[in-house]
C-alpha cells in the first residue's frame, strides 16, 4: 500500500496532521494501535482530568473550541472536542495496527513500515514518502522498580488505570510521583477520604495559570515571584523549588511545572502527607499507586 504520509497515532497530534493534510489534498493514512481515536483520553486517565492550559493553546488546526466552551476544558469536553474534530475532517484511522518496524530506502527515497492487523494477524506493508511518528510522549506506563513492591500485599495501580478516589475512602494511599497527575490524584483522594502520602522525589515548581505573551525569562521570574507569594516556603512541608525557572527546566528537560488544583493546601493541613523517596514498607493494607511523572 503506497501513501504520499503515513502517520503513527490517532492521538491529537495525528489528528492534527492528518486534518492538514486533508485540507491540501494530500493522501495519507493513519495507523492506530487501538480501537478508538485518542485512546490515552478515552481509556487512561482520571474522571476529574481538566486541561491545564487554556483552550486557545489547545485547539487543532482549522478548528477553533467553540467561543462559549470553558477556558479550561474538562477531560469530556476535550474528547467531544475530538470526536466532532474526526467528523468535521473526515478522519478514518486503520485502527488494531501495531507498527512492528520502519525503515528507509535512501536509495528509492521511500519509507517501508510493517504493521500487523492485530484482529486478523495479518502484516501490512506501507511504503511512504514521509513518515510522522505521532505516538506521544506518554502512550506507554512507566512503573518505576520501587523497595519491596513486590511483597507489598496492598493494591499497586498505576496512574494510567486510576478513576477516582471513590473505593479509597479511609485508607492509607501512597503516590509515587508529584508531577500534575500525581499532585491531582492525591488530592483526589483526601477529596474522597483517603489518607495520601505522596512521594516527592526531586525540587519541583508549584505554579498558577498565567498568561503566556512574555518571553521564557520574563515569565519564570513571574512564576517564582507569584508562587513565593502565594504559596509561601514549602520546604517545611517537605516540597524544594527548583533555582531554575519552570519554562527553563521544561525547555531543557521535558519536565513541565506543576498546576496546583488545591493539593497544596492540603499539604499545609497535612491532609496530603509529603516524603523524600519511596522506602520498603510491609503494610497489609492500603494502597500503592505508581505514577509516571514526578
Amino acid at each position: 500500500m503506497e501513501q504520499a504520509v503515513v502517520v503513527v497515532g490517532a492521538g491529537p497530534s495525528g489528528l492534527a496532521i492528518s486534518a492538514c493534510l486533508t485540507v491540501h489534498n494530500i493522501p495519507h493514512v493513519i495507523l492506530e494501535k487501538e480501537d478508538c481515536i485518542a485512546s490515552l483520553w478515552k481509556k487512561r486517565t482520571y474522571d476529574r482530568l481538566n486541561l491545564h492550559l487554556a483552550k486557545e493553546f489547545c485547539s487543532l488546526p482549522h478548528k477553533p473550541f467553540p467561543v462559549n466552551s470553558p477556558t479550561f476544558l474538562s477531560k469530556r469536553e476535550f474528547i467531544a472536542y475530538l470526536d466532532n474534530y474526526v467528523s468535521s475532517f473526515n478522519i478514518k484511522p486503520n485502527y488494531h495496527r501495531t507498527v512492528e518496524l520502519a525503515t528507509y530506502d535512501e536509495v528509492g527515497k521511500k519509507w517501508r513500515i510493517r504493521a500487523k492487523n492485530t484482529q486478523s494477524g495479518i502484516l501490512e506493508v506501507y511504503v511512504a514518502d514521509f513518515l510522522v511518528v505521532a505516538s506521544g510522549e506518554n502512550s506507554e506506563a512507566n512503573i518505576p522498580e520501587l523497595p519491596g513492591l513486590n511483597s507489598f500485599g496492598g493494591e499497586v495501580v498505576h496512574s494510567n488505570q486510576y478513576k477516582s478516589g471513590a473505593a479509597y475512602g479511609n485508607k492509607e494511599v501512597l503516590v509515587v510521583g508529584c508531577g500534575n497527575s500525581g499532585m491531582e490524584i492525591a488530592y483526589d483522594l483526601s477529596n474522597y477520604g483517603a489518607h495520601p502520602s505522596i512521594v516527592v522525589r526531586s525540587p519541583v515548581h508549584l505554579g498558577m495559570r498565567l498568561l503566556p505573551y512574555l518571553p521564557v525569562f520574563v515569565v519564570d521570574f513571574i512564576v517564582i515571584l507569584m508562587a513565593k507569594v502565594v504559596f509561601g516556603d514549602l520546604s517545611k512541608h517537605g516540597i524544594h523549588r527548583p533555582k531554575k525557572g519552570p519554562f527553563h527546566i521544561k525547555n531543557i528537560t521535558g519536565r513541565s511545572p506543576i498546576l496546583d488544583v488545591g493539593t497544596v493546601s492540603k499539604i499545609k493541613t497535612k491532609e496530603i502527607k509529603v516524603g523524600g523517596h519511596a522506602k520498603n514498607k510491609n503494610a497489609r493494607e492500603g494502597s500503592e499507586k505508581g505514577e509516571e511523572e514526578g
